[in-house]
């Protein structure tokens, strides 16, 4: 378990190289990407985005050069047709409430139950799938990872403009997105029939249009054998993408141990986890994280070693821990360099070139 599969979905923004601002061209950048990337590029809800899926693999190694061949395959693309692409939660600058939304029966399902939920949803995320087939031990597990999500929100937080304003987070994605009925940590399940029992709940609702709109942030994947870890911003680098996803196994395998030894997982208070969130959100790594099992304010560094102990077993035994170590030493947020980019002139256009610079040349 320590080793499993692993797979990473990165959604990006398109943007227009002189106004900077985003534009609704993603049809555009996947046409001319898809003859080299196939399935492993696709469009995404709004009109500005675009999505790359890596393929399964063990190998942190393997999935860094994955990542760098799809961002420059990406980027490149778009270059031919005139535009370029940012990693980043939150569109910097652009006219983008409300979003152009893609054609489609499902889509236009969304749109009517939803309504102005979609106004902004210009939002981009990262998304980490571990392999694990079975749904109930995928349940369980998420009991486990859940006390975990604020801190790998601060970490990959990427999001802190929002179409020409600083918002004073650094990750406005996750305010934004925490809007939608089914969205956030998910609640703590006793057993896969508790689960399926609430989606049914929900559903009937209509809080749900489908299994493919729980949008929790860690969940059994609705159509793969995985558990998917969805709680943070597109993260800025391909080197944070694979920390992202060397933590997110760990979790899981950790959890899965605890598990297999009777252990049900902590029923951390909703309330502190959502101050947790919250916190997360404001601060980044750059100020204090909520412990959500207490309540209790640490630096957030402290947070993220919390978490690297709380995971350290099952990182050594993938011979992932020397890895992860230096790559937590070298971390910035990406909102972190956002703001350094603006700081040099006062220009957002100086965001969006140097985002767009980290992704061409990752």
């Amino acid at each position: 378990m320590a080793d499993a599969l692993v797979g990473v979905e990165e959604e990006f923004l398109v943007v227009d190289p002189h106004t900077r601002a985003v534009v609704p061209e993603a049809a555009a950048v996947v046409e001319r990407a898809s003859p080299t990337l196939g399935d492993q590029v696709c469009l995404e809800i709004t009109k500005f985005q675009v999505e790359t899926k890596t393929t399964p693999t063990t190998s942190p190694t393997e999935l860094l050069d994955q990542l760098r061949t799809l961002r420059t395959t990406l980027a490149a693309a778009a270059e031919e047709v005139g535009l370029k692409v940012v990693a980043t939660g939150t569109p910097v600058l652009g006219d983008v409430v409300p979003p152009p939304i893609n054609e489609g029966p499902r889509y236009a399902e969304g749109i009517a139950n939803y309504r102005a939920l979609h106004d902004e949803q210009s939002i981009c995320a990262g998304h980490v799938h571990v392999h694990l087939p079975d749904r109930e031990l995928a349940v369980l597990a998420c009991n486990h990872l859940r006390p975990w999500l604020p801190t790998l929100i601060a970490m990959m937080a990427n999001s802190p403009f929002w179409a020409g304003r600083d918002t004073g987070y650094a990750s406005w994605r996750t305010l934004s997105w925490g809007k939608w009925p089914v969205a956030g940590p998910p609640p703590y399940f006793k057993d896969l029939a508790a689960y399926d029992d609430l989606v049914a709940g929900l559903t009937r609702t209509g809080a749900l249009v489908d299994p493919g709109t729980i949008f929790w942030d860690v969940r059994p994947s609705a159509r793969l054998p995985t558990i998917e870890v969805r709680v943070t911003d597109a993260p800025c680098s391909v080197e944070d993408s694979v920390l992202l996803a060397m933590l997110s196994r760990a979790l899981v395998a950790t959890a899965v141990e605890a598990i297999e030894r009777g252990d049900p997982g902590p029923e951390v208070q909703g309330e502190l986890l959502r101050a947790a969130y919250w916190r997360a959100a404001r601060d980044g790594l750059d100020g204090h994280g909520v412990d959500p099992s207490t309540g209790e304010l640490h630096p957030a560094a402290d947070r993220v070693t919390a978490l690297v102990d709380h995971v350290a077993k099952a990182l050594e035994a993938a011979g992932d821990l020397a890895a992860v170590a230096t790559a937590i030493d070298r971390l910035t947020t990406g909102a972190a360099r956002q703001r350094a980019a603006y700081e040099r002139r006062q220009e957002f256009a100086d965001v969006v070139d140097f985002l767009a610079g980290l992704t061409a040349r990752p």
